[in-house]
């Protein structure tokens, strides 16, 4: 039970802050809906209940996939975080569903609704809630990719660079992008029923951000589904393949694995050497280089062994150039 304490304290934090924000939310919601049967406000209780369950999947799966390797499982558990996504994004497109049949049924037979002030003051905290949690996502994302403190530029940002994020923090950055927009339609189609009688733009509302939940589960899957599979880091093999080359002693790499293992990368390194180097000298070689590897960014395991130069040059990376950091 402590050893699980300690690893739910490495859990992605952005996630279990959107959890909590987004069940709050969803019960607020929920009860805001019971009285004034909105579609809209059915629509966001079950985007934000979505987004919790997801998020709270998506939390313990990050902190599961930090435990250690062992003997049965020597390569770790870093591809967890993708299964856990893959599952989560389920319960997701099970309530996509849900909301866009809701929403058709509202289009075909539109009803008024009641409690206008009361729905319209819980979607804006609603939005003002998740857009600070999309915000801090935003800011999760600056960190990983090594540039803090970025101030009004922090979105746009985040926003390049969300594929170079973890899987977890680019589930809550994606999932309350759409949670704020989401927010903002559903207030902008109540105060168009109210004003102008048109009742059954809440049903449209309510398909429209049914349709971008099932965005988020197409994107999120995809992405996750290539992570449980094993998916090369292109950038950072391309960058220490240049870290390798610069090396006096490395005449070519015949083989260079950089492999996205969960929230971390694993590499394995077959360089070519100069065969009459004694065994300790290389020994030397390589711990110079695992040391060297070891300290790029999102890299947690180093493997690297050599082999003889064969005289023929096998990597053809030589264009590559670090990455700022």
């Amino acid at each position: 039970m402590k050893d699980l304490f300690q690893l739910l304290k490495g859990g992605n934090r952005s996630s279990l802050i959107a959890a909590v924000v987004n069940f709050i939310l969803g019960a607020l919601k929920g009860v805001v809906f019971f009285f004034t049967g909105n579609v809209a406000l059915f629509a966001e209780m079950m985007h934000s209940l979505g987004d919790s369950a997801n998020q709270f999947f998506v939390f313990f799966g990050s902190a599961l996939s930090k435990k250690s390797p062992t003997q049965k499982f020597p390569k770790g558990f870093g591809r967890l975080v993708n299964l856990v996504c893959l599952g989560a994004v389920l319960i997701v497109g099970i309530l996509a569903y849900e909301t866009i049949k809701e929403g058709w049924h509202h289009i075909w037979n539109p009803t008024a609704s009641s409690g206008f002030w009361l729905s319209i003051g819980v979607l804006a905290i609603g939005v003002v809630m998740e857009g600070i949690v999309f915000y801090k996502a935003a800011q999760e994302i600056a960190h990983e990719v090594g540039i803090d403190h970025a101030g009004l530029k922090t979105i746009p940002l985040a926003i390049r660079n969300v594929n170079r994020a973890k899987p977890a923090t680019k589930l809550v950055f994606m999932e309350d992008f759409v949670a704020t927009f989401g927010g903002v339609l559903a207030i902008f189609a109540i105060v168009l029923a109210q004003w102008t009688g048109f009742h059954a733009g809440e049903g449209i509302a309510s398909v429209i951000i049914g349709i971008t939940m099932f965005y988020v589960v197409g994107r999120v899957f995809l992405d996750n589904a290539r992570g449980v599979i094993g998916e090369t880091d292109e950038e950072m093999l391309n960058h220490i393949a240049y870290l390798v080359l610069d090396h006096p002693d490395i005449i070519d790499i015949e083989r260079l694995d950089v492999v996205k293992e969960g929230e971390f990368l694993h590499v394995e390194l077959v360089a070519e050497v100069n065969p009459n180097h004694s065994l300790a000298y290389l020994d030397d070689v390589r711990d110079t280089l695992t040391e060297q590897i070891l300290y790029q960014k999102g890299v947690n395991r180093v493997i690297v062994s050599f082999d003889e130069d064969d005289g023929e040059q096998e990597w053809h990376h030589r264009e590559a150039r670090p990455l700022l950091s």
